[in-house]
């Protein structure tokens, strides 16, 4: 029988994705909608896509360096081996997609909505879903600079096995937010961390910075 205190898990749905369109469009222009489509290695470097739909689609190895991503929808998708040294992309929607081995630099994805999202492996210098809604949303083996979720609403958030230099929670609403098994260099926000769960190691990194925000003195 699970403890009272451990953390719902976030709830996956997995993609199933068959019978797709191999797509060679050279265009994509903004507004459009791709359904049951697969791309090979497509470079929207530069595009706008400014409010298109990918709906059961497969996106293999695309690169979107400064492309204009707001507003763009993800449903049911899987994106794999992307690359990004700048990523564009507020007010995104991100709904049962797997997203695997993302080389992204700057990703700027705030004021998004992620629902049953799945980030496997790769490396982020900065994520930042500040002021996101975030509903089941699992990120594993990933090397992440630095993960700002300030001023986000969060519910069943896991990070499993991902090394993350700064880690910022400053006036987010979490709720099961599991830590354990992550490592972590520095944390901002600890007033905010009511919904968060770490181990008995975590516990001990964070003492110094909770004892701080709480004005215990350690002599």
């Amino acid at each position: 029988m699970a403890s009272k205190n451990t953390p719902r898990a976030p709830r996956l749905t997995p993609l199933d994705l068959h019978d797709l369109v191999d797509n060679e469009d050279a265009f994509f222009g903004p507004g459009e909608t791709y359904d049951g489509e697969r791309f090979d290695r497509p470079a929207f470097d530069e595009a706008n896509l400014t409010s298109t739909d990918f709906l059961e689609c497969e996106l293999n190895g695309p690169t979107l360096n400064d492309a204009e991503l707001r507003g763009v929808r993800f449903r049911g998708t899987a994106i794999n081996d992307s690359f990004a040294p700048i990523m564009k992309g507020p007010r995104t929607s991100w709904r049962d997609t797997e997203i695997t081995s993302p080389r992204w630099g700057s990703a700027e994805l705030y004021d998004s909505s992620w629902q049953s999202v799945r980030i496997d492996g790769g490396k982020i210098d900065f994520l930042n879903l500040r002021a996101s809604k975030i509903i089941d949303l699992q990120i594993s083996d990933c090397i992440i600079g630095e993960l700002d979720l300030g001023g986000a609403n969060v519910t069943r958030l896991a990070l499993k096995n991902c090394r993350i230099g700064t880690l910022d929670f400053q006036q987010a609403t979490l709720k099961d937010v599991d830590l354990r098994s992550t490592d972590f260099r520095t944390l901002n926000g600890v007033g905010s961390m009511a919904g968060v769960v770490v181990d008995d190691y975590q516990l001990g990194l964070l003492a110094p910075i909770l004892a701080a925000h709480l004005g215990i003195t350690v002599a």
